[in-house]
């Protein structure tokens, strides 16, 4: 069995799980995935029945998702992601006329669309209307009324809509250029995966205490084992000392055994978020071109 949770798209969620073979079936058929609530309840649910796996929204690889990690390491410790695919942003921007300068109203957008197309939607100089993914599309027909406008996956787009009358609007392209969007299958699993290969993990840690240089410590074991990190973020712990979310490229098991030896070996605590098959994940995270301070002028030093 494979699920979901009510935030994220069904037809691009059951499109990654078909590309990757997490299930078969039609991708049309967005109904194939159960609906498990929450994000909290979706990791729950799928740690608590046996069989049950669900797809989830990365945000990249290399670069994940703070709202996936925190949530991952608040569920049950038996919850690891296990594979990563990447799919075509489905969505496309319909109304009533084709003559994009007659809609007047709001443009109707879940969350899932304005998560995956907020950038394209800011430079179309639309106005969204954030409904939840859950809303159905009779009530999203209604709010956006006679003049408005709907973001929705193109299977529904070409399928209910187009049989009340709305069509693909000029301009909605720019809603497929851009990266594609990252899914992961999240299982249940006794014991963290294996990769015998090059894979992406997800490591959380906490250094034993929260002093001066504890976390350059913990850095050093990291370098000590080889191993580059892509990905490091900070987190307050009710717990006392400050948690780190990491993502890095491993390169075999072994490596990874060894780095959580060292981190057991000085009480470092620890636990492996995702172990995803894979060396390269293309297109990379999103980039950004920084603009630091001046340097320094040697000569006045």
């Amino acid at each position: 069995m494979l699920g979901r949770s009510e935030r994220e798209s069904g037809a691009q969620a059951l499109l990654a799980a078909s590309r990757a073979d997490w299930v078969t079936g039609d991708p049309a058929d967005a109904r194939t995935l159960l609906d498990l609530g929450s994000t909290t309840a979706t990791l729950s649910t799928v740690a608590s029945i046996d069989g049950l796996s669900a797809v989830v929204h990365l945000g990249h690889p290399a670069q994940p998702s703070h709202e996936l990690e925190r949530a991952l390491l608040a569920a049950p410790q038996s919850l690891v992601l296990t594979g990563a695919t990447a799919v075509p942003a489905q969505w496309v921007w319909v109304g009533r006329s084709a003559v994009t300068r007659e809609l007047t109203g709001h443009v109707v957008v879940d969350e899932a669309g304005m998560r995956d197309r907020r950038h394209a939607l800011r430079t179309m100089g639309v106005s969204p209307s954030l409904v939840p993914t859950r809303t159905t599309l009779e009530e999203r027909v209604a709010l956006a009324g006679p003049d408005g406008s709907l973001v929705v996956e193109r299977s529904v787009a070409q399928g209910p809509l187009a049989a009340l009358g709305y069509v693909e609007l000029a301009g909605s392209e720019r809603l497929a250029e851009g990266a594609p969007v990252w899914y992961g299958l999240l299982e249940s699993r006794d014991d963290a995966p294996r990769a015998e290969g090059v894979a992406q993990v997800w490591l959380a840690f906490g250094p034993r205490d929260d002093h001066r240089g504890s976390l350059q410590e913990t850095l050093g074991l990291v370098a000590g084992a080889g191993i580059d990190l892509q990905h490091l973020r900070s987190h307050r712990s009710q717990a006392g000392p400050h948690i780190f979310f990491s993502a890095f490229s491993c390169p075999d098991a072994a490596t990874l055994d060894g780095l959580l030896a060292g981190f057991a070996e000085v009480g470092v605590a620890h636990r492996v978020l995702a172990v995803l098959p894979g060396q390269e994940f293309v297109p990379g995270p999103d980039a950004l071109e920084p603009r630091w301070s001046s340097a320094p002028d040697p000569a006045r030093a």
